[in-house]
């Protein structure tokens, strides 16, 4: 057997048992017996004439070979999905499947209620949401439109800038209540703040804008941008979150408004192959108009009644 005429079946297992370690974790995900995953591994490694996994008491660890066709593979995985994506839908009505990338917090917060909407409208549509802070690249398909927080820059996506996502330092009311409001940026050295576990680049450019800041240290650490919003709302402290969803809860309240003037800007991209394609465009513009709501609730416009 060539590797032209190896079935697709062999590399979706051959990346399972990368992401698992095992061959029965990735027959499971799979749906397979384990020895026919084995199979498909073997098969691969005579093919290629080289071992793929080294056989420990922690696992199957992967070989240098192992690694480098990993990219490969997960780019067949992207293209097979998009395959899969392309001939579920129609090209005349809004049906079919679309799959949208976006950040753990936009995902979560933002998306939910405009997705809601875009499918009351149109039934037969059918959405894959990919919440990660990972940039998912939709030259290769793993995605077919994406929310970024960065201005795309290929010729071949087309992009729509939705504003700016402003962002403001946030506490629960009973972290408030317990330890009173800051009063200035210097107040902060006195209480509980919530950040990253390593200083990414916006952190450091607001130090360098905020000398007051400098000597300021986290208390509670995360790299998950989710994580951090769930730790603001159970009171341990004060963090940074979209201005648009302390305006929606009424238990959060913003500190030091203005303080931090940190913003980020928003797109909505997709490959300009799609855009006249019904569920797509459909889905495009629906973003774009919901985001541009988020956008004005978080500007303080269009807020939603106070609670009874």
């Amino acid at each position: 057997m060539t590797p032209n005429h190896i079935s697709w079946d062999h590399y979706r297992t051959f990346l399972f048992v990368i992401e698992t370690g095992s061959l029965s974790a990735a027959a499971r995900a799979l749906g397979l017996t384990q020895p026919t995953a084995g199979r498909h591994i073997e098969a691969l490694e005579q093919t290629f004439g080289a071992p793929l996994f080294l056989r420990t008491q922690q696992g199957l660890l992967p070989t240098e070979k192992a690694l480098a066709m990993r990219a490969h593979a997960k780019t067949m995985a992207a293209m097979s999905s998009a395959l899969a994506r392309i001939a579920s839908g129609d090209m005349e009505n809004v049906r079919g499947t679309v799959r949208i990338s976006a950040s753990e917090v936009i995902a979560a917060e933002s998306l939910p209620p405009i997705l809601a909407r875009l499918q009351e409208a149109h039934p037969s549509l059918e959405i894959e949401l990919s919440a990660s802070d990972r940039i998912e690249d939709l030259l290769q398909q793993e995605a077919d439109i994406a929310i970024r927080m960065v201005r795309p820059t290929q010729s071949a996506l087309v992009s729509r800038r939705i504003g700016h996502i402003s962002l403001g330092l946030h506490a629960h009311r009973s972290y408030l209540d317990r330890h009173g409001v800051p009063k200035s940026l210097e107040d902060l050295k006195e209480h509980r703040l919530i950040g990253f576990d390593r200083q990414l680049a916006y952190i450091r450019d607001l130090l360098k804008t905020r000398p007051n800041l400098a000597g300021v240290t986290f208390d509670f650490r995360t790299d998950s941008n989710l994580v951090q919003l769930a730790a603001i709302r159970a009171g341990l402290g004060i963090g940074i979150c979209q201005n648009a969803i302390g305006a929606r809860d009424p238990d959060l309240v913003e500190v030091l408004p203005d303080a931090l003037d940190l913003a980020l800007e928003t797109f909505v991209v997709m490959h300009e192959n799609l855009k006249t394609v019904p569920r797509f465009r459909s889905t495009f513009d629906a973003l774009a108009a919901g985001l541009g709501d988020w956008i004005r609730v978080g500007d303080g416009k269009d807020l939603p009644p106070p609670p009874h």
